[in-house]
């Protein structure tokens, strides 16, 4: 799922976006693959957040990065639906998607709250991911159940009884923590040292964490991004 020019662990499948999304969010990515960041010489690290398989991603730490990885999926022709109880946060995609013809917002984002709702399907053609921006602790309102579905639980800080959640996805990207939570880290992956790297990182910095893989990524923004979203942050 994550991948680099060292160790490449397959291609991501192609989607198309209209030129005008592309010109809104100058998005950096090869063949459906999303660019997150950057390695520690500079090579640039991607993840395949959507493909043929249901995916599950946590993310733990700001709002910054979960926006940031929505519209990079947008620009590769996501159906994006953002689960939340802070929807004024999430009105930079509807900015980024634009308007269509008639003057109203391109329906390829929608902003729901935290309820369950029936989704549309995800395809080869056009995959979905579903957004869980709510509590520390998550409940299952759409886990994704198809191929070409992913679903991105954004979690404020880490709780003990989001365990499951976060040791139990495809792929974790955890920000800075506090000493006590990145303590907890390091037992729920039972990972030498991880408490003393995620309580290090900087504002630009992240640690992602799947299968047989650790490794720490700092993230990159492009112009069109900051006229969005601001310099890159570890805050929100």
């Amino acid at each position: 799922m994550l991948e680099n020019k060292a160790a490449d662990l397959g291609v991501a499948p192609e989607f198309t976006v209209s030129p005008e999304m592309l010109d809104a969010i100058s998005p950096s990515g090869d063949r459906g693959g999303m660019v997150l960041g950057c390695g520690a010489q500079g090579e640039p690290l991607s993840v395949s957040v959507l493909r043929n398989a249901p995916t599950r991603i946590a993310l733990v730490g700001g709002l910054y990065l979960a926006r940031q990885m929505a519209m990079r999926a947008m620009a590769t022709g996501a159906w994006v639906v953002v689960a939340t109880g802070r929807p004024a946060a999430w009105h930079a995609l509807t900015r980024a998607a634009g308007q269509g013809p008639d003057g109203r917002p391109v329906p390829l984002v929608q902003i729901r709250r935290l309820t369950p709702v029936e989704l549309p399907r995800g395809s080869e053609d056009g995959p979905l991911l579903v957004v869980h921006d709510g509590t520390a602790v998550p409940q299952e309102l759409f886990p994704p159940r198809s191929p070409w579905q992913t679903t991105l639980y954004v979690l404020p800080y880490l709780h003990p009884q989001a365990a499951s959640t976060v040791t139990g996805a495809d792929l974790a990207l955890i920000q800075r923590l506090p000493v006590g939570q990145a303590q907890l880290a390091e037992r729920m992956w039972r990972l030498p040292h991880l408490a003393q790297q995620l309580s290090s990182l900087g504002d630009d910095m992240a640690v992602a964490i799947g299968p047989n893989v650790r490794l720490p990524i700092r993230l990159i923004t492009t112009p069109s991004e900051q006229q969005l979203l601001g310099p890159v942050r570890r805050g929100d």
